[in-house]
């Protein structure tokens, strides 16, 4: 059996056997290493319940963290705050990062290769790559996008690595703790990958576990029901439909509200047309604001100007 068919059949388990094995991963960090529990959805807070069952009976404690973007909705951000044993802050907000390196739009791999592209410090090889692919076509700017290179506003994947994993890797450093993070391998094609290569555990160099890359996000909901569990309010209600499966009645998932990434993919209502309803104020300073300086498309004092970037490749808002 290899790895992509040894996936299906761990997310083809019942909910009580995924729980068992999660455990069973969640000792094994902890009998090595000294963890922490990166929280920020759903997801993360069904992970640090079983983290805190298994730290309790190892007499452990594992302190749960929460990095605050500044740039989720409102309420998500006081759930944390209150829920997270520590919340680290970045060093710059969304504003800062907008400006000096661009926004996150179509998709982390696409808006690294058109920030590429664009650098003028990209050395030509790599350049020619990103315009043009690898030997086997690999590693290129999808056609599609690359009227893209032209617009007026910067454009990069740098966002989520400074607004949140550099103040989870500075808590890290300062704490000498690893993580332990609640993605699954379900929710994109670079996650499933990253569990193909490795596993849920990486026990020497990055170090780092991911007990519940194989559950489904079915799975979360039912947990939390069965449980009564405590989320962040824009999730709305947890529902049953006519056919079985759970949903959630407002957001499916926490996260930066002035995220680009995938809504062009989004069918119905898009997340900027649900902020729009869910809270006014915020989505008023994403979408409104921005200005020109020195040529480029940029935030301002009255908002992120993001509803200029999502006109330029058709999302609506």
């Amino acid at each position: 059996m290899n790895r992509h068919e040894y996936l299906k059949v761990l997310q083809a388990y019942p909910l009580q056997l995924k729980i068992a094995k999660s455990k069973l991963i969640i000792r094994e960090m902890l009998s090595k290493h000294e963890m922490y529990a990166s929280v920020s959805g759903i997801g993360s807070i069904v992970m640090n319940t079983l983290i805190q069952e298994v730290a309790a009976g190892m007499g452990i404690r594992v302190k749960s963290v929460y990095s605050d973007t500044g740039s989720e909705y409102s309420s998500t951000r006081l759930f944390f705050k209150e829920y997270a044993d520590v919340v680290v802050r970045p060093k710059h907000n969304m504003r800062y990062i907008f400006t000096e390196y661009g926004y996150p739009i179509i998709s982390k791999t696409q808006s690294r290769y058109i920030e590429d592209i664009r650098n003028p410090n990209v050395n030509a090889k790599m350049k020619d790559i990103r315009m043009n692919g690898s030997k086997k076509g690999y590693f290129k700017i999808s056609e599609k996008w690359k009227y893209l290179l032209d617009a007026d506003f910067k454009i990069s994947n740098k966002c989520c690595y400074h607004l949140k994993k550099a103040p989870l890797n500075k808590y890290k450093s300062n704490s000498g703790a690893y993580p332990f993070i609640g993605e699954m391998a379900e929710e994109s094609a670079e996650r499933k990958k990253q569990w193909i290569t490795h596993g849920c555990n990486i026990t020497s160099g990055n170090v780092k576990s991911k007990p519940m890359s194989f559950w489904l996000d079915q799975d979360l909901l039912e947990y939390v029901t069965l449980h009564n569990m405590k989320y962040p309010p824009i999730y709305g209600d947890i529902i049953r439909l006519e056919d079985g499966t759970l949903t959630t009645t407002k957001e499916s998932s926490t996260g930066c509200i002035s995220c680009g990434y995938g809504a062009h993919m989004e069918e119905g209502e898009n997340r900027f047309q649900r902020l729009k309803k869910l809270n006014i104020k915020q989505y008023n300073y994403i979408i409104g604001g921005g200005h020109y300086v020195d040529g480029w498309w940029v935030p301002s004092n009255q908002g992120l100007g993001l509803g200029h970037v999502l006109d330029a490749y058709g999302v609506k808002y």
